[in-house]
């Protein structure tokens, strides 16, 4: 890891948010990438994911949604339950980010990709009672387009329409369906 990233890391927990944030943005371009650092990193995200700072929580799980495609290892196979459950975060803002991120994991590998379509498949499920349910399903539904856009796979096609059809409110399921036009 070269120095310039080794400071954005030790930025990450600047209490001056403006700093924070630049080293966020300036991580997450770099990790667009494989980088062949991540594991130098990995445990301490891992346990960012429960840190006290919903921020924290947010930013380490956004990040390691980046470094799934620089997991040889596949840590992310043990580790993504953790991740997983920052969807369910109390702060929404932080479970979103998450949310959002989390078809990254799906897209490196048959075993990642059927744990993230299993993981968001029961929160599609789970999600129905909470506060934000319906912007969740919305998400879930994003997430799994976004993953069939790179991997162009029938099985997670399925499951979207499959879990879109269990939607009982009709206009829900209309505004989930289109995000799967043109498909």
């Amino acid at each position: 890891m070269n120095d310039t990233t080794k400071t954005a890391f030790d930025q990450l927990t600047s209490s001056d948010k403006e700093i924070q944030t630049q080293a966020f943005f300036s991580i997450m371009a770099e990790t667009e990438q494989p980088v062949d650092w991540a594991y130098e990193v990995w445990d301490g995200l891992v346990a960012d994911l429960h840190h006290k700072d919903n921020r924290r929580r947010a930013i380490a799980s956004q990040i390691l949604c980046n470094l799934a495609k620089s997991d040889p290892e596949n840590r992310m196979l043990s580790d993504f339950p953790a991740l997983l459950h920052v969807t369910r975060d109390e702060r929404f803002v932080t479970a979103r980010h998450c949310l959002q991120g989390i078809w990254k994991v799906g897209v490196v590998g048959q075993p990642q990709q059927q744990m993230v379509m299993n993981g968001l498949a029961g929160r599609y499920a789970e999600c129905i009672t909470e506060k934000n349910g319906t912007l969740i399903r919305y998400d879930i539904v994003d997430d799994l387009r976004k993953m069939y856009d790179v991997l162009e796979d029938e099985t997670i096609k399925t499951l979207a329409l499959k879990l879109i059809e269990t939607e009982d409110d009709l206009k829900y399921r209309k505004k989930y369906a289109g995000l799967w036009r043109g498909v």
